[in-house]
């Protein structure tokens, strides 16, 4: 006997057989149970989804000598007529042969004629879309209104190529593609059956390269088969398809959280021994990132669709949200420029390493730490006096800070002393108690229980560590202007410019953010703010950040409130415009305040 390829031979004989497609199995199983049958069937979905299949499968539960059934008995007449193609009541045609108008009349001619041995003539039409308008309306009418012994099943891939009035006429079925999960999960079975040795990680590549065709899965098996000598192994896979193994991409995406060129560039290279499509592999990593984006916001709604779940939730809690976007967009603009490359090996290398290059939380590299004095500690170690003694208590009620002038900034400061009975015009005591947030950072008890003084003058220098015990706290205009020459930008700025900076003591920036931001903050802003601050004041500086309602204004406020202003101004100015109100008078028109903008800063 000759051999019989897999996709024929597993072909389901019934609706039991048939994997996946319940919704279609459903529908057609209820009618044909309540006798409930349209007269004509239209089946749409790409290719190898069991449009023929099912098709055949319904045919014969028409048909079958034992009578109108969901179950037919395939072992009757009609039921082996039609499941060895030879059934004169079941006639298929391929409309991609017979798209002329004169086949389609020929066809018709027939339709009067009773069915020879079965109980309905059966028209199975494939690829139907593939008919020429002159046949779609000579096959309306008779779609419409057959006689009552003929039923009309409709295969196409192509739907939208199909006239209205053909699929008003149809009850219409799309069949779904199939997750490579159940692709595997049938595999397994038919070579569980056929005595075939095979890797599970082999099956998942064949089960990604079938593309939701169930048919194409069954065959890319077959030459797997052959291919391996009667088993399927994960190399030999590889091989056959010239496929890159999806660890290969996580690789990629491991050196890309580790900031690791080197280990990046190799793995390009061990990749490019295989001459992969690039392109492919671009669009494989741009999935992989929408996964982990998915796994980031709902765990569950990540799937096992590819027998990586595991390695996908690792990837997410590794990377930050920001990056995954940031990643994701670099390779979208990377795929649609790829093809102005060089060659594609070098436009995937440059996408790559924009990712690498682009990611702004890039830590500084330890060896370089590693040989400088903290900046820190050698402001500390030159400070006079003990640095234990010009500590405040916590309990003290209040501290004095002095107005250092720029030109003692570089001289050892003195320790704070209380606050004398007389008090400083130049200061005012403000309350600040806080509670701090342990899931956002972590407060100092000296700042959040005391009150803490806020120097008035704007001549308060810069300086942001005048030495141990001493705190210098800015103005919240101060903070606004440093907030600008950090040039932070994005969700981190916005954060930043909703905080209210308290105090900085010993390398230690106090902040206070507006509750109503505080599910932005994460330690990736935390991270950016700092680096900047350090970067502008040449000294490591870090963030200690609690949650809850501001004493003064905050940057973003009070950028709002100078735009009110301006826009008030601007209200003020039109309203006593004299050649306004004329116009205004002599056309009967109205003013539209929503339209009114205020001049920038600038003056613009």
């Amino acid at each position: 006997m000759s051999y019989q390829v897999l996709a024929r031979k597993y072909r389901p004989a019934n609706f039991e057989e048939l994997e996946g497609q319940e919704h279609v199995r459903r529908a057609l199983v209820n009618a044909l149970e309540q006798n409930r049958l349209h007269h004509a069937y239209l089946f749409t979905g790409t290719r190898g989804t069991g449009k023929t299949t099912i098709a055949r499968i319904f045919a014969k539960c028409l048909n079958c000598d034992r009578g109108i059934t969901s179950t037919p008995c395939g072992e009757c007449g009609s039921c082996l007529e039609i499941a060895q193609g030879r059934s004169v009541d079941l006639i298929e045609v391929d409309a991609a042969s017979r798209t002329g108008v004169d086949s389609t009349r020929e066809l018709l001619d027939n339709v009067q004629y009773m069915p020879t041995r079965s109980r309905f003539k059966v028209y199975l039409i494939d690829e139907v879309h593939m008919f020429s308008t002159s046949s779609f309306n000579a096959l309306l009418k008779t779609l419409e209104e057959p006689p009552e012994h003929v039923k009309f099943l409709l295969a196409t891939t192509d739907p939208k190529k199909l006239p209205v009035t053909v699929l008003s006429r149809c009850l219409q079925f799309n069949l779904k593609n199939l997750p490579p999960e159940r692709v595997v999960n049938y595999l397994t079975a038919v070579l569980d059956k056929e005595q075939v040795v095979y890797e599970p990680s082999a099956l998942w590549q064949l089960g990604r390269a079938a593309d939701g065709s169930m048919r194409d899965a069954l065959s890319l098996a077959d030459q797997a088969i052959s291919f391996g000598a009667n088993q399927i192994s994960d190399e030999a896979v590889k091989a056959m398809l010239g496929s890159i193994d999806q660890l290969e991409i996580y690789q990629i995406i491991h050196a890309l959280i580790k900031a690791d060129g080197q280990a990046l560039l190799a793995q390009i290279a061990r990749m490019g021994e295989y001459a992969p499509d690039y392109a492919g592999l671009l669009a494989d990593i741009l999935s992989l990132l929408h996964r982990v984006a998915v796994a980031q916001t709902i765990a569950e709604g990540v799937d096992n669709s590819q027998g990586d779940r595991e390695a996908v939730m690792t990837i997410a809690r590794d990377l930050s949200r920001e990056d995954v976007q940031l990643y994701y967009q670099i390779g979208l603009i990377g795929q649609r420029d790829l093809a102005l490359a060089p060659d594609p090996r070098t436009g995937f290398e440059m996408v790559m390493l924009r990712m690498l290059a682009f990611v702004p939380n890039v830590q500084r590299s330890p060896a370089v730490v590693s040989e400088a004095m903290d900046p820190v500690k050698k402001l500390e170690s030159t400070a006079a006096g003990d640095p234990a003694a010009g500590d405040p208590a916590v309990g003290d009620p209040a501290v004095a800070v002095p107005v250092v002038d720029k030109t003692q900034s570089e001289a050892p400061s003195a320790p704070a002393q209380q606050m004398p009975s007389t008090p400083d015009p130049r200061v005012v005591v403000v309350p600040a108690v806080r509670e701090p947030v342990s899931e956002l950072g972590s407060s100092d008890p000296a700042v959040s229980s005391r009150e803490a003084i806020m120097p008035l003058s704007d001549s308060t220098p810069k300086a942001l560590n005048a030495g141990p015990g001493t705190i210098v706290p800015l103005v919240v205009e101060r903070w606004a202007e440093v907030l600008v020459e950090l040039g932070l930008s994005g969700v981190t700025q916005s954060i930043a410019a909703n905080c209210e900076l308290v105090a900085v003591k010993h390398g230690v920036c106090h902040l206070v953010l507006k509750a109503h931001h505080a599910t932005l903050w994460n330690k990736t802003h935390e991270d950016r703010i700092a680096q900047s601050l350090s970067r502008l004041y040449d000294t490591e500086i870090t963030l200690a950040l609690t949650v809850g309602e501001t004493v003064g204004e905050t940057p973003a406020e009070v950028d709002q409130r100078h735009r009110d202003e301006r826009l008030a101004m601007a209200v003020v100015s039109i309203d006593s415009d004299e050649k306004l109100k004329q116009l205004i008078d002599n056309f009967d028109g109205t003013l539209d305040r929503d339209t009114i903008m205020p001049r920038n800063q600038s003056g613009d």
